[in-house]
């Protein structure tokens, strides 16, 4: 299947088609870096970090380039309350941002570029619209020309008389109310840059047009960001640059959806792939709604280091995945609890097919290529239906980056990797049939390279902290195991069913297996 991509420009998916054939320019918009990250913060990330993976395993060569709005008014007010260098409090917080990025296995960014680097591009840049007439200096200030650019509101499909633009003391420099900041004159004791216009510092919406262009130039391949920068953000964006340069600035706009509370619900279960839906036609309805109802610093501020300490990392990037990025996420902690469990069930295949190869799931070479990752089936229908489902994977990979759907395949290949062990009796205990152990090292090697185009499964987990807590419960479990054993030597298998059952109902599953029984807890 042809890469297709939905468009917020056009509203449309379309055939995915570079500017320069082979190579991709990403960029995406980073985070203000005046508080802690917290998870909504992550979701943009993630998915992009998905989506190079997805790109290179394509044959493209990607640039992704994520910058760091390290000067803004929140930054200002929030040093002020700290009593602190508006460059301290950046400096912290791009740290925590950087954590949390790897946390969560986010290490495909080429750039990260810092506002406070890029001044002499953005000074550049606003000068440039100024002598284009698309902006104006008054006061020490600049502000672009909404009225001047005759496209301006397509990408929201707002007109400039709908617009209202910023109160307080600049909206008395403006020629109309729509029009916005590009360079803000300083006020006493901000920080300040020297510009032909006086003493100041740029506004929100430059500092990306100028990074952008620095490092992918005037027009790329892919602008991101989270649903609530349609508007203004990367509205204003386009009509910077477009006013700028005389060409479009980004050749496909991709939004995904934010994040908001909701209860848990049920993951990796077959339906999966039919209830992960792309999302609805793009309306400023959606735009208001989803931003409205995103996961603010408010409703969730800071706390995502302790989440991930809490959680795993892979665990996170695994529940924000499992939604169509369009989608609105649908957070809680029992989400979370739950999408943790989910990933449980691979965890037990990979002690398994150690158990039967002799070696580890991870040491599996990952694909790096779909052409590397190719193989032929032959007419042995097993490795026939691993091969449908590693295409199924790729082409929903290929309909608009729809993870979700992907990570129905990915389960459904996990089953038949299961079934396969049972089937053949792999797990009993004997020497297994080295023919069906190199088919299983077959389908585990496509479970891996697919897992990888997710980031998921590179590396083992950390082993979890032997307690106090958890050593007491390893030695009633040894207890009852005994207890059950002994009860079905006596043939007092009304007794054994009673401890398998009550178990089971705690949550603690049991498998008997030759030389013994293990168990392990389902929740």
């Amino acid at each position: 299947m042809t890469l297709r991509v939905y468009n917020t420009l056009t509203r449309t998916k379309e055939p995915f088609v570079p500017v320069r054939p082979g190579q991709v320019g990403i960029y995406l918009c980073g985070p203000t870096v005046y508080d802690r990250a917290h998870i909504g913060h992550m979701v943009g990330p993630v998915i992009f970090d998905t989506i190079k993976r997805v790109l290179v395993h394509a044959g493209y060569r990607v640039t992704w380039v994520v910058n760091i709005t390290d000067v803004d008014d929140k930054l200002i007010k929030k040093a002020r309350e700290r009593g602190l260098a508006m460059a301290d409090v950046a400096r912290e917080n791009t740290a925590d941002y950087l954590a949390n990025l790897a946390g969560l296995g986010v290490d495909q960014i080429d750039h990260m570029p810092k506002a406070t680097e890029c001044m002499p591009e953005i000074i550049a840049f606003t000068q440039s619209l100024i002598e284009r007439g698309y902006a104006y200096a008054v006061g020490g200030d600049v502000f672009f020309d909404v009225g001047r650019d005759p496209e301006y509101g397509k990408l929201t499909n707002r007109t400039v008389e709908a617009l209202q633009g910023e109160g307080g003391e600049a909206a008395a420099k403006k020629r109309s109310a729509a029009d916005f900041a590009l360079w803000k004159q300083a006020k006493p004791g901000e920080p300040a840059w020297d510009s032909p216009w006086g003493l100041g510092r740029p506004g929100w919406h430059i500092e990306c047009s100028a990074m952008s262009r620095s490092i992918l130039g005037p027009t790329f391949d892919m602008h991101g960001g989270g649903l609530d920068l349609v508007f203004p953000h990367h509205e204003n964006e386009i009509a910077q640059s477009e006013c700028c340069h005389g060409q479009p600035m980004a050749r496909y706009w991709l939004h995904n959806g934010l994040l908001k509370r909701a209860a848990a619900g049920k993951i990796g279960g077959r339906s999966e792939r039919q209830a992960t839906e792309a999302a609805g036609p793009l309306t400023l309805e959606t735009i208001q709604q989803a931003t409205a109802e995103k996961e603010s610093r408010s409703a969730g501020a800071g706390g995502l280091a302790a989440l991930i300490a809490q959680f795993g990392g892979e665990q996170i990037r695994f529940f924000l995945l499992r939604t169509h990025y369009r989608s609105t996420v649908l957070f809680s902690q029992e989400a979370l609890a739950e999408s943790s469990a989910a990933l449980e069930t691979f965890y037990r295949f990979f002690e398994r097919f150690a158990r039967i190869t002799q070696d580890s799931f991870y040491r599996l070479p990952a694909a790096r290529t779909r052409t590397e990752g190719a193989f032929e089936p032959g007419a042995d229908p097993w490795l026939q239906a691993v091969a449908r489902y590693r295409t199924s994977f790729l082409d929903n990979m290929d309909d608009d980056f729809n993870t979700g759907a992907a990570i129905g395949d990915l389960f459904e290949l996990l089953r038949e990797l299961n079934r396969f062990i049972d089937h053949h009796r792999l797990d009993d205990g004997t020497a297994p049939d080295a023919q069906r152990v190199a088919a299983l090292r077959t389908g585990a090697a496509a479970l891996r390279e697919l897992a990888a185009l997710l980031g998921l499964f590179r590396q083992p987990r950390a082993p979890q902290a032997d307690t106090d807590d958890n050593a007491l419960v390893g030695q009633l479990m040894e207890l009852l195991i005994e207890l059950r054993a002994s009860a079905r030597q006596k043939k007092d298998f009304a007794t054994a069913d009673r401890i398998r059952d009550a178990l089971g109902r705690a949550g603690i599953v049991l498998e008997d297996r030759k030389g013994g029984t293990l168990w392990r807890a389902e929740r």
